[in-house]
C-alpha cells in the first residue's frame, strides 16, 4: 500500500496560521490583563464610594441631632435605608462609639456589636478595609461622627465583594465582545492578505520557493543567450550574464531605464516598443543581435521579456555564403562564356582558319591572365585578392566595370593578427556590393577600389576606398546611410540597410573611421581607415598617396 506523504503547508497558509495565533494570543492576553486591572479598579472605586458615603452621613447635622435623642434608631434607620437606595451601596451601619448598631439592612442585627475594626475610627480617623461581616465579604469604610471634638458615633458604609465581582464580570463581558470582534476582524484581514499572497506564490511553500529561486539563479547564469526583463515603466528588472555581455553594459543596471543604457537608437526603440518583436536583427556596439520581445501577461502592462541571440558569426558566415553564391553564379556565367569561346575556336579550326583560332584563344588567355596579375600585383593579401577577383566577376555579370586603383598596394603578411580576414571581407565586400548596386545602370557603370597602407602618427593605418559612378549620397543622409534599415533602394527579401551598418560596426570595433563623400565626377566615395600600429609602416606616405590617381586598370 502506497502511503502518500502530505504536502507541506504553503507559505501563505503558514503565515495565516502564525498571524491567527499571534492575534489570538494578543487579544486573550489583553483581555486577561484588562480583567485583572478592572477588578482592582472596581475594588478601589468601591472603596472610594463607601468612603464618600460614610463621610457624607457623618457630616450630616441631622445624624448628629438624631444621635442625641433617647431613641436614635427611630430616626436613623429610615435615613440609612434611604441613603443605601440612593447611593447604591449594600449597607449603611450607624453605631454608637462602642460599636453597638443603631441601623442595619437586617433589622434583626440592630443592637448587636458591629463586626469589623473600629479602633482607628474611635480615635477620630477614617479608613477603608475588606472584611467579612454579617452580609459576607465586603469593602467598607468606617468614619467617626464628631460633635465638636468628641466622637459621638460611628458610620460604616460598604459594598459586598460579590457585587464588585458582578460589576467586573459585566465589564469582562463587554471586553470579551470587543476582543472577539477584534479577533474576527484580524482573522478576516489576515485571510484576505494571505489569499492574495497565495495567488502571488501560486500556493507554494517556503522550500519550493527557495528551490525555485536556486533554479532561477542557476538557469540565468547558465543560459548563454541574453535575457532581459523590463517592468511596466521600461526599467530593467532582471538581466543575466549573457544579456550584459551582448548589450555591452556593466555595473548594476537593475532599476535603470532602457533609454539610459546607452544602446543604439534602433535597438532602444525595439526594447521600448509596446508590441511584440519577433526575430528582429539589430546592431549593438560590437555584435549583431536577434531580438525577441514578449509582454508579460496579466491584465495591465506588467512589463516585457526580451531574449537576445548573438548572430555576429552567423551574419558573417551568411555574408560569406552570399559572396560564394555570387562567385558561383559568376563562374557559371564565365563557364558559359568560355564554352561560347571554345565553340568559336573549334568552328574556326573546322573552317580551316587555324591561325585565326590560335590568335583568338591566345588573346582571351592573355586578357584573363593580365587581369589576375594586375589584382595580385596590387593586392598581395590573399583574402582581399580573392575577394576582389570574385567581386570583379560578379560586377561584370551585372554590367559594372570594377577597377583597382593604381595606388593600391597591400603586400601579403602586412596585416597584423588583430585584424582578422573575416572583418576585412565584411568591410570591403559590403562596400563593393553597395557600390556595384549604386553604379548598375549608370553611364559609365564603374566601381573603383583602392587598398593600401600609409603612415599615421606613430604607426600606420589601412585605407580601403571604394568609389562608384552612381547617383551619390545626399549630404543630409551622410550619417543615416550607416544606420541599420536605411536604404535608398527598394527593400528585398530580408530587408535592406544592414551591409553598411555592419561595415561601420566592424570599423569601430577596430578603432577606425568610416566616411562617405562625393566622388570625382559624381557618385559616392566610401573610405574606411583601420589603425595597424607599427605594422605596415613605411609603405606609402600621405604625400605620395595623395598624388596617385584613383583610376586604374579594369579587373
Amino acid at each position: 500500500m502506497h502511503l502518500r506523504v502530505p504536502r507541506p503547508r504553503s507559505l501563505a497558509g503558514q503565515l495565516f496560521a502564525m498571524q491567527a495565533v499571534l492575534i489570538a494570543v494578543v487579544v486573550v492576553g489583553y483581555a486577561l490583563f484588562s480583567w485583572i486591572s478592572d477588578r482592582g479598579q472596581a475594588q478601589d472605586a468601591a472603596g472610594r464610594q463607601a468612603r464618600a458615603v460614610s463621610l457624607a452621613i457623618a457630616d450630616s447635622p441631622s445624624v448628629v441631632e438624631a444621635i442625641g435623642t433617647p431613641d436614635p434608631t427611630a430616626r436613623l434607620q429610615p435615613y440609612a435605608v434611604r441613603v443605601m437606595r440612593d447611593t447604591d451601596v449594600d449597607f449603611v451601619t450607624i453605631m454608637d462609639p462602642y460599636g453597638i448598631r443603631w441601623t442595619h439592612p437586617d433589622p434583626a442585627q440592630i443592637g448587636h456589636p458591629f463586626r469589623g475594626h473600629i479602633e482607628r475610627a474611635q480615635r477620630g480617623e477614617t479608613f477603608t478595609e475588606t472584611y467579612t461581616g454579617t452580609l459576607g465579604p465586603s469593602v467598607r469604610a468606617v468614619t467617626p461622627v464628631m460633635d465638636g471634638e468628641r466622637v459621638v458615633g460611628l458610620v460604616s458604609a460598604g459594598i459586598k465583594v460579590e457585587e464588585i465581582s458582578k460589576r467586573a464580570r459585566e465589564q469582562l463581558t463587554a471586553l470579551t465582545g470587543v476582543a472577539a470582534g477584534a479577533l474576527l476582524l484580524g482573522a478576516v484581514g489576515t485571510y484576505v492578505i494571505n489569499a492574495r499572497l497565495r495567488r502571488h506564490t501560486h500556493g507554494m511553500n517556503a522550500d519550493e520557493l527557495s528551490r525555485m529561486h536556486d533554479y532561477h539563479q542557476a538557469a540565468l547564469h547558465a543560459v548563454r543567450e541574453g535575457l532581459l526583463m523590463l517592468d511596466g515603466q521600461y526599467r530593467v528588472a532582471l538581466i543575466n550574464d549573457g544579456g550584459r555581455e551582448l548589450l555591452g553594459v556593466t555595473g548594476d543596471v537593475v532599476g535603470t531605464s532602457v533609454a539610459d543604457l546607452g544602446l543604439p537608437a534602433q535597438l532602444t526603440g525595439a526594447l521600448l516598443a509596446s508590441e511584440p518583436r519577433v526575430d528582429e536583427v539589430h546592431l549593438a556596439a560590437e555584435r549583431v543581435l536577434v531580438v525577441n520581445t514578449s509582454p508579460v501577461s496579466g491584465g495591465e502592462r506588467r512589463g516585457s521579456v526580451v531574449t537576445l541571440r548573438d548572430v555576429t558569426e552567423l551574419q558573417s558566415l551568411t555574408g560569406e555564403l552570399d559572396s560564394e553564391r555570387g562567385f558561383t553564379q559568376a563562374l557559371r556565367s564565365q563557364a558559359h562564356e568560355a564554352a561560347n569561346r571554345l565553340h568559336t575556336v573549334v568552328s574556326l579550326i573546322e573552317l580551316g582558319r587555324a591561325e585565326e583560332a590560335v590568335e583568338f584563344a591566345t588573346a582571351e588567355l592573355e586578357l584573363a591572365q593580365a587581369l589576375t596579375d594586375q589584382v595580385v600585383a596590387a593586392v598581395g593579401e590573399p583574402v582581399l585578392a580573392a575577394l576582389l577577383l570574385g567581386k570583379t566577376a560578379q560586377a561584370n555579370e551585372r554590367g559594372v566595370e570594377l577597377v583597382v586603383s593604381r595606388e593600391s598596394r597591400l603586400d601579403d603578411g602586412l596585416l597584423p593578427p588583430s585584424l582578422p580576414a573575416r572583418d576585412l571581407v565584411t568591410i570591403l565586400g559590403n562596400l563593393v556590393d553597395n557600390a556595384v548596386d549604386a553604379a548598375q545602370g549608370a553611364v559609365p557603370s564603374r566601381v573603383t577600389v583602392a587598398a593600401y597602407t600609409e603612415a599615421a602618427g606613430d604607426g600606420s593605418e589601412l585605407v580601403m576606398r571604394v568609389s562608384d559612378t552612381g547617383a551619390g549620397v545626399d549630404p543630409a543622409h551622410a550619417d543615416l546611410v550607416f544606420q541599420r534599415g536605411f536604404s535608398t533602394k527598394p527593400a528585398g527579401e530580408g530587408g535592406r540597410g544592414l551591409g553598411l551598418a555592419l561595415v561601420r560596426q566592424a570599423v569601430r570595433r577596430h578603432g577606425g573611421t568610416l566616411t562617405v563623400t562625393e566622388a570625382e565626377g559624381g557618385g559616392a566615395r566610401f573610405e574606411a581607415r583601420l589603425p595597424l600600429g607599427d605594422a605596415g609602416s613605411g609603405t606609402a606616405t600621405p604625400a605620395t598617396v595623395a598624388g596617385r590617381p584613383e583610376s586604374g586598370g579594369a579587373v
